[in-house]
């Protein structure tokens, strides 16, 4: 997610945290640097334009310069101001207005942005999370099969779809959801319209009388986070005409820019509500301009780390690992444990991602060693084993390897990277069981299992970490492979 855009911002400001003193040809290549960063993001000119002229002036202010560490000062400028950027300068809350039932989501955008399947998404997080009953209705009438898919994603995920009927119109379908969702009892309804160009009068004015039919209390905009810079004229078209609420970005986890869908945002003035990280039905993020400006900025995003955290581990089976791990056990059922929490949690790169200091660490990593495959790869590894040797790795000899790797379908050093990294990370549990009268495991084993009563752990750094447990943390940590 943004990857290069967090890129272009390390390369640029990394100089200026070294400087005790900044002077006025570093703060201007720097911000030449943040200028090429966000041009090749694909953020707009005139963003662009802005974007730097504000942050030269405050770099350049009395602040800055008196500041201890100017450096620093500089990096918190453009932090605040991305922040900006991102929100959007809507003063309106990410929050959806759902409070009166049944409320009404209108789904909007263009052919293959994603809009059903985020429809599905929204209504699971919705049903899920904060406990609603929800109706799903295709108002999608042109595209072939469409109706049928948004029933098959809502039977799929115990989510009531409106029963199809072939021959009613659009609006007529609007019509008998909201009667339905008002007879049924439902909290929410969710409309997904059908894909039109913002350029089809017709298909717009037909979106409009359904707005006007409906009522929404939400008028949505699902944008693909790929779009180039023709998302910018996209969402304005879309907002002239029906005034939308906030927008959704689908396909984050595959953005490598995402400076479009920045452009677009500050252009209307609407909040980003939810991001679409991956094409499970689960895979849909609320939107924290802090915390995004953060992960851009190499800063982690700890609380959202926790949150995701808190959804997927069991209490009691982090409760029962934690006391195996303050005895300083730590098998390769364990170590399986871990690897799929790891996949739940949104694989590799979205974990590092939101961690403090490891944005420097994934720099140092070649183009492979952030493949979730790996992940997959080291649990067939184990899958492969006996229980006696998954008990005691100690087992494992150059004839049980070649068994191993064969079941597995995979190679010999394959399965000893495997094997240092458990012994690297079992190393470490005994250190982390010792420190502080076990008391940090604990705290950590807690935290991450939402038993911290609403507290944000505060982790410490792989740099810190190291220098604690007094020896170095897991290098291959699921194969990874450093540049030399």
């Amino acid at each position: 997610m943004f990857e290069t855009l967090s890129q272009g911002f390390s390369n640029a400001l990394e100089k200026l945290t070294k400087q005790g003193v900044l002077r006025e040809d570093e703060i201007s290549t720097a911000l030449r640097e943040v200028r090429i960063a966000l041009l090749e993001a694909d953020v707009s000119l005139e963003i662009t334009k802005r974007f730097v002229k504000s942050v030269g002036e405050k770099a350049r202010g009395q602040a800055v310069t008196k500041s201890v560490t100017p450096g620093q000062q500089v990096i918190k400028i453009v932090h605040d101001e991305l922040i900006k950027v991102l929100e959007g300068h809507s003063e309106a809350s990410n929050a959806l207005k759902i409070d009166n039932p049944p409320a009404t989501i209108l789904m909007v955008g263009l052919q293959g942005s994603g809009k059903t399947t985020t429809s599905a998404k929204l209504a699971l997080r919705l049903q899920n999370k904060e406990k609603k009953k929800v109706l799903l209705a295709s108002l999608d009438t042109r595209r072939p099969a469409a109706m049928e898919q948004l029933e098959i994603l809502g039977k799929s995920n115990s989510i009531d779809t409106l029963p199809i009927m072939k021959s009613q119109s659009p609006e007529q379908i609007t019509s008998r959801a909201m009667q339905q969702a008002s007879l049924g009892g439902y909290d929410v309804i969710i409309l997904d319209s059908a894909g039109r160009m913002q350029i089809d009068d017709e298909l717009m004015t037909e979106i409009e009388k359904i707005k006007d039919l409906s009522n929404p209390n939400e008028t949505l905009l699902i944008a693909d986070g790929l779009t180039g810079q023709e998302a910018v004229n996209v969402a304005s078209a879309f907002n002239q005409r029906l005034n939308i609420s906030g927008v959704v970005l689908t396909r984050m986890d595959g953005d490598g820019r995402g400076g479009a869908a920045l452009s677009m945002v500050s252009t209307i003035g609407k909040s980003i509500k939810f991001i679409g990280t991956g094409e499970k039905v689960d895979a849909l993020e609320e939107f924290h301009p802090d915390r995004i400006a953060r992960r851009i900025l190499g800063m982690g995003d700890i609380v959202s780390l926790v949150e995701k955290a808190s959804e997927t581990l069991e209490a009691e089976k982090a409760e029962r690992s934690m006391r195996r791990f303050q005895k300083g056990l730590f098998n390769m059922n364990d170590l399986k444990n871990q690897l799929e929490q790891m996949q739940k949690m949104g694989g590799l790169q979205s974990l590092m991602g939101m961690m403090p200091g490891m944005g420097k660490l994934m720099k140092n990593l070649d183009d492979k060693s952030l493949d979730d495959s790996v992940i997959k790869h080291q649990i067939a590894l184990i899958q492969s084993m006996t229980k006696k040797e998954r008990l005691a790795p100690n087992l494992l000899q150059a004839s049980r390897k070649k068994r191993i790797a064969l079941g597995a379908g995979l190679e010999v050093p394959e399965l000893n990277k495997l094997i240092k990294m458990h012994r690297q990370m079992s190393d470490m549990m005994k250190r982390m069981g010792k420190m502080g009268g076990k008391g940090m495991l604990k705290s950590f084993m807690q935290q991450m299992s939402g038993k911290n009563d609403g507290m944000i752990p505060s982790l410490p750094d792989a740099q810190l970490l190291q220098k604690q447990l007094g020896s170095k943390l897991p290098t291959n940590l699921t194969g990874l492979n450093f540049k030399k």
